[in-house]
């Protein structure tokens, strides 16, 4: 790795500590350096505060030090005032002489904007340091921007011999408890999780974050008919929830019911989480809804655990054309990462 790309590396690691933290935004880290030594380090760590540059330069104790430094930083500083003034504005009145960053902003409100008015004030700046690395980090903002959905990932456990639940649809503890904890950091990370009617009357989920810390991501039930008892704890009110129906639209404090249209439903429900800045989408079930979203097409990432049991015969786990990009052990449990085929080119 050059010098260049260590210190892109380092404003990654930065960026991800703000993950579950500042979606709609961006994860973003930045560091500092003047004379080969790192002054400074900040990253954006809650939505609606202070972004990554702002608190890189608020970490440097002699801000004169700032005038001829070099900024790494992963995604292009912004150049328009959301909830906070523009960073871009920020590095040209400290003087900087360079920023190295990693990705171009593809927010329209953004989009080569900030790199213009950094050279425009005469900083030089380079991108696409680790560009791939730079878009897989932030693959929610760009593919909420790019494809105006939500980046959607599917998870499951399955059995050896490939079944998500038995006959009866009883799906309890097929993974083990170090897999069941970690999908409770991946929920904390998520700004959503979805499950069908069926995982929903039968497992009664309370798609919360227990095993870990962090904040409950939105609870998502497709219940089209509106079956489902109102005594599961998916209704219960504790945590913003969306029912997705064909039926009626009602909203309740921290419930909505919200109709779509039968012909295209995913379609529709995708927009409605759009426009409720809904950036990232964990599918937790169960297969029948799993299925919808690889048949449409519609997924990005598939996480699968695989435990040691057997259950011989029962509801099969989902099939699907796609490759594995990482693999592994998760105690007695093996976990697989798979992307789609199609998404070559997004993934490399």
């Amino acid at each position: 790795m050059t010098p260049d790309e260590l210190l892109m590396q380092r404003t990654f690691e930065l960026a991800n500590l703000g993950l579950g933290s500042v979606s709609p935004n961006p994860l973003v880290g930045c560091v500092i350096l003047k004379d080969g030594i790192i002054i400074g380090e900040g990253w954006h760590k809650q939505y609606g505060q202070a972004h990554a540059e702002v608190n890189a330069v608020a970490s440097v104790k002699d801000k004169t030090l700032l005038a001829g430094s070099i900024v790494y930083v992963n995604l292009e500083p912004c150049s328009h005032r959301g909830k906070t003034p523009p960073c871009a504005d920020l590095l040209i009145k400290h003087q900087v002489k360079k920023v190295i960053i990693s990705t171009v902003d593809s927010n329209p409100l953004v989009g080569g904007t900030g790199i213009k008015k950094l050279k425009e004030a005469g900083i030089e700046v380079a991108t696409g340091v680790l560009e791939k690395e730079g878009r897989d980090l932030n693959k929610r903002f760009f593919t909420f921007h790019e494809q105006q959905r939500p980046y959607i990932i599917l998870k499951w456990a399955q059995t050896t011999d490939g079944f998500v639940a038995r006959a009866n649809y009883e799906s309890k503890w097929i993974s083990n408890e170090y897999s069941r904890q970690l999908v409770h950091k991946w929920r904390s990370e998520e700004d959503a999780v979805l499950v069908g009617t069926k995982t929903a009357a039968h497992d009664n989920p309370i798609l919360t974050v227990r095993d870990w810390s962090g904040r409950n991501p939105v609870r998502i039930v497709i219940d089209r008919f509106l079956r489902l008892s109102d005594k599961l704890s998916l209704l219960d009110g504790s945590v913003p929830t969306i029912c997705y129906n064909v039926l009626k639209h009602e909203e309740h404090p921290n419930l909505k019911l919200i109709r779509l249209d039968e012909k295209d439903f995913l379609i529709s429900m995708l927009d409605h989480l759009m426009k409720e800045k809904i950036q990232s989408v964990m599918i937790e079930g169960g297969s029948l809804t799993l299925r919808l979203f690889i048949e449409s097409g519609l997924w990005d990432e598939a996480r699968v655990f695989t435990s040691p049991r057997l259950f011989h015969s029962g509801i099969a786990a989902p099939t699907f054309g796609a490759r594995i990009s990482a693999e592994g052990k998760i105690d007695s449990d093996t976990l697989r990462i798979y992307h789609p085929e199609s998404n070559l080119k997004a993934h490399h």
